[in-house]
C-alpha cells in the first residue's frame, strides 16, 4: 500500500470496535426482531464501511433491554466499561448518543475514561466521531438536547402522577401495612389482618402508650412491617418495626383515606383505615410529643430524673 507521495505505509492499525444497545423499556423485547437488533444492524453495517481502515467488530455484545439512560445502572454498560479499562475496545458505536446516556454529567464520566484509554466514540446516525475538536463539540451538543428531553419528559410524567392523585389514584411507589396491590394495578386495597394492626398501633398512641412502648409490643406479638415480592422477585422488607417505622405509620394521611397531590390532600380512592378524627388526634399528639422532645434536647434543659 503507497500514500499520496508513493511511499509505501503498512496496513491501517486495527481498531476493535464495541456496539452498545440499550432500550429504556421491555416492551417488544421478545419479538424475533427487536429494538435492540435494529441499532446492532445499523453498527455492524457501519463498522463493515470502515473494513478499509482496520475497523473489525468484537464478539462480545453489550445489550441492555428495558434500562433507563438517566444513569449507569446497567448490567451491559457495566461490562462495557470494564473491558474498555481492560483495554479490550478500541472504539463505542452507538445507534444514537442517548443510547450511551442521557445524562450530561454521566457522559463526561465516561468520556474522561474513553480519552484515558485512547477509545473513540462514534455515533452511526449523527456522523461524528469523538477524535475531532469538532466531533465532541457536536456531541456536547447533542447530549444537552438529550438531558433536556429527558427533564421534559420526567417533568410530564410528575404532572400527569399530580393530575391522578388530585384524582384519588394511587400512582406507585412501596407498599404500605395494611394495604395490598392490587393485582389489576392502578390502586391499594384493604388487607384485613394488616388493617386490624394499624388500628391498634393507632390505638395504643391515643391511649398514651409511646412510641417504644408500643415497638416492643408490637415485636412481643411478632409483628413485622409490610413485605412484598418485587418484580424480579426479590423479596422485601418483612422486618421487626423499629421506632422509625411507627412514627411513619402514624403520620401516613392514607390511611385517614386520603393521598397528597402536589401540597394538596385529596380523598383518595382507597378504603380508609383510620377515621379522619382519630387521624387528627393523632397528628396533634405527635406535635406535641414533638416538641417536648425538642424542648428536652435544647441547650440548659436535662431531662428529668
Amino acid at each position: 500500500m503507497t500514500n499520496g507521495n508513493g511511499k509505501l505505509t503498512g496496513p491501517p492499525k486495527p481498531i476493535r470496535c464495541a456496539i452498545y444497545t440499550r432500550k429504556p423499556t421491555d416492551e417488544g423485547l421478545n419479538q424475533d426482531f427487536n429494538s435492540l437488533d435494529a441499532q446492532r444492524e445499523a453498527g455492524e453495517a457501519y463498522i463493515r464501511s470502515q473494513a478499509g481502515e482496520g475497523w473489525s467488530l468484537l464478539p462480545a455484545q453489550y445489550d441492555d433491554g428495558g434500562y433507563t439512560g438517566a444513569n449507569m445502572e446497567r448490567p451491559a454498560l457495566k461490562r462495557l466499561l470494564g473491558d474498555i479499562q481492560a483495554g479490550k475496545v478500541d472504539c463505542v458505536v452507538v445507534y444514537k448518543v442517548d443510547r450511551l446516556s442521557r445524562s450530561i454529567r454521566d457522559f463526561a464520566r465516561m468520556m474522561e475514561l474513553f480519552e484515558k484509554q485512547g477509545v473513540s466514540f462514534v455515533s452511526v446516525t449523527q456522523q461524528f466521531n469523538t477524535t475531532t475538536s469538532l466531533g465532541r463539540l457536536t456531541l456536547n451538543i447533542l447530549l444537552s438536547f438529550a438531558q433536556f428531553e429527558r427533564e421534559i419528559i420526567s417533568e410530564r410524567t410528575r404532572d400527569k402522577h399530580t393530575a391522578a392523585r388530585k384524582k384519588g389514584k394511587w400512582t406507585g411507589g412501596h407498599p404500605i401495612l395494611g394495604y395490598d396491590l392490587d393485582p389489576g394495578g392502578g390502586r391499594l386495597i384493604l388487607n384485613p389482618a394488616e388493617a386490624e394492626r394499624v388500628r391498634s398501633i393507632f390505638q395504643w398512641y391515643i391511649e398514651g402508650e409511646s412510641v417504644f412502648s408500643i415497638v416492643t409490643k408490637a415485636r412481643r406479638l411478632g409483628w413485622r412491617n409490610k413485605q412484598w415480592t418485587t418484580r424480579d422477585g426479590k423479596p422485601y422488607g418483612g422486618h421487626p418495626l423499629r421506632k422509625q417505622h411507627i412514627y411513619h405509620l402514624l403520620a401516613n394521611i392514607l390511611y385517614a383515606g386520603r393521598i397528597s397531590a402536589g401540597g394538596d390532600i385529596c380523598p383518595g380512592e382507597h378504603e380508609a383505615i383510620i377515621d379522619q378524627q382519630t387521624f387528627e388526634l393523632v397528628q396533634e399528639r405527635l406535635k406535641q410529643n414533638s416538641s417536648g422532645r425538642k424542648a428536652f434536647h435544647s441547650p440548659g434543659l436535662s431531662r428529668p430524673k
